[in-house]
């Protein structure tokens, strides 16, 4: 079991291990969560959310979707954004994809990179902040009490 009750975060030796942390979080997703993914470049949102996703139950390909903004994954009655907001300069462009059409009662949102977002995205439901920690990772999971 890993518990993330306290501000102590994850210690998240390598990708496999961020992998199963994704598919455990999977579990207490629900349509209409909205969660922010902070971390530095290559700390290992995409990774997470490919888990993520495996753990929903979808066996397809996980790209980044750094160029696209968005890659939509429809699973089991519901679907998955994943949201890449890296390369965005400024907030209004998500106005002009049409960004308020993607969140909806039946979506599971992540977001990479919100800051870039500001004024424009809905409020999370949840925040995971992974950070460089030697060899690993660690990860936080805002609010805390969620035991994984």
């Amino acid at each position: 079991m890993i518990q993330s009750e306290t501000k102590n975060p994850l210690i998240i030796a390598d990708e496999h291990a961020m992998l199963k942390l994704g598919k455990k979080i999977s579990k207490f997703l629900k349509k209409g969560d909205v969660i922010y993914l902070h971390g530095d470049l290559g700390a290992g949102k995409t990774t997470l959310t490919k888990g993520i996703l495996q753990g929903l139950g979808f066996t397809g390909s996980v790209k980044s979707p750094t160029y696209t903004l968005v890659e939509t994954y429809p699973i089991n009655g519901t679907t998955l954004q994943h949201f890449d907001l890296y390369r965005l300069s400024d907030p209004e462009e998500l106005e002009w994809i049409g960004i308020r059409d993607y969140f909806n009662a039946d979506t599971i949102s992540l977001i990479e990179w919100p800051q870039k977002g500001g004024g424009v995205l809905p409020h999370p439901t949840r925040e995971i902040h992974i950070a460089y920690t030697g060899t690993g990772r660690s990860v936080t999971i805002l609010p805390l009490g969620l035991t994984l």
